[in-house]
């Protein structure tokens, strides 16, 4: 999809946060990220324990517990993450001057 775009002349920006998951720099796009407030270790270690969480042994109660409290976690993080975008003066300006 990304060829065929910029095949049509289409600049793609991604926008990302500086510690992230899924998305990797390539030639097929310009990438502009954002600092957060939390080290590639926290992000992925809250991830994991949530998937970990998940399928453990205990009462339906104990475990529903744990995933409700990892998933306020996660939460918060995505919050705070989109915070830190939106409060990101340079970036924003940067995208309303591009017409984004």
């Amino acid at each position: 999809v990304l060829d065929g775009l910029r095949q049509k002349g289409h600049e793609i920006v991604v926008v990302a946060p500086e510690i992230n998951v899924h998305i990797k720099p390539t030639k097929n796009f310009v990438m502009k990220m954002y600092p957060i407030p939390f080290t590639k270790e926290e992000v992925h270690a809250s991830m994991h324990s949530f998937s970990q969480e998940v399928f453990e042994e205990g009462s339906f109660l104990e475990r529903f517990l744990k995933v409700y409290q990892r998933l306020k976690n996660i939460s918060a993080i995505s919050l705070s993450t989109c915070a830190h975008l939106l409060y990101n003066k340079e970036l924003v300006s940067y995208l309303e001057d591009s017409k984004f």
